[in-house]
């Protein structure tokens, strides 16, 4: 569990119950290296019986710590008190130490491009984040962010001046040539001929089960009576329907977290994050989640899942 005093930026002491003041978080730092270099010069009979002692600890504090974060996490009015303790730097490296969660540049890029998002649309452009790979953040850009003039010059400058101070493991910045958009299932397109299951769909759910802005699980049969999990994301009214298998281990994405604002998806598990309408992972460039063909007939969603 070693970190150094440059890990983490102090804090101001805080007082504890019995009005004295607790140590600040360079206190307890220092504090650690120090054992941590006392532990280094002992005999190596006595240093493994010490970090056995260290390991055990640990052990017991993360075991604790896994069903705090797990039992905040399924109530939902403590999730947001947990996303708040997250974002505590003190909070954050704890729990990055004991492996309980693992730093997610792709979440940070989005809040800095979130950030200045408003600037760039109030000059007819925008930006989106594609991934993130060996240090490099791949943005495309669009509008006026897009063009050859100066202008558009300054707006790029202040995406790359953004993401490179503002997410420690970005270095530099590349900007993508624009792609068409990934193909969406809007509520109002496509209908079903005459014999659907021919063709392998099925009749998933009515288009008012689908609620907006979630993800909703749905158990199907295919017509050779196979049974098959599948995930649908409702953004904006535009559906999208996954297997329900998260492609970093096939876990099921039940649970995954939905950003609105981002056009995420989140597995649960070990935070592989996609986009919730294309099923690209911007975690691991390359994933991908298996998406299904959807139609919508009448207010019913279809989806296609073999035959």
């Amino acid at each position: 569990m070693s970190m150094t005093v440059a890990d983490q930026t102090a804090s101001d002491a805080r007082p504890s119950t019995d009005g004295t003041s607790e140590p600040t978080f360079e206190d307890l730092a220092r504090r650690v290296d120090d054992a941590i270099a006392a532990l280094d010069k002992l005999e190596p009979d006595a240093r493994g019986v010490a970090d056995e002692l260290k390991n055990a600890i640990e052990a017991v504090h993360r075991a604790g710590l896994v069903v705090v974060v797990r039992r905040m996490r399924e109530d939902e009015n403590a999730r947001a008190v947990l996303f708040d303790l997250v974002d505590d730097p003190v909070v954050h490296l704890l729990l990055s130490l004991h492996g309980i969660i693992r730093p997610d540049p792709t979440t940070l890029a989005n809040r800095v491009l979130t950030e200045v998002r408003p600037q760039l649309q109030s000059h007819g452009g925008n930006v989106s984040l594609v991934r993130i790979e060996d240090g490099t953040a791949y943005v495309r850009l669009e509008g006026a962010c897009n063009g050859c003039s100066m202008s558009s010059v300054t707006l790029r400058n202040l995406v790359e001046t953004a993401l490179v101070e503002g997410v420690p493991s970005v270095t530099g910045v590349e900007v993508l040539p624009n792609e068409p958009s990934p193909t969406l299932i809007p509520l109002e397109s496509l209908r079903i001929g005459s014999d659907p299951a021919k063709e392998g769909w099925v009749r998933a759910a009515a288009t008012d089960e689908v609620v907006e802005g979630q993800l909703t699980r749905l158990d199907l049969t295919t017509g050779s009576g196979t049974d098959v999990q599948v995930v649908v994301v409702n953004l904006e009214q535009r559906l999208t329907a996954y297997l329900n298998e998260c492609a970093h281990e096939g876990l099921p994405l039940d649970d995954a977290m939905i950003d609105r604002s981002n056009g995420t998806l989140t597995c649960p598990w070990h935070g592989f994050c996609y986009d919730a309408t294309s099923g690209e992972c911007l975690s691991a460039p390359g994933a991908q989640l298996e998406q299904l063909p959807m139609r919508v007939d009448d207010g019913e969603v279809w989806i296609r899942v073999g035959t």
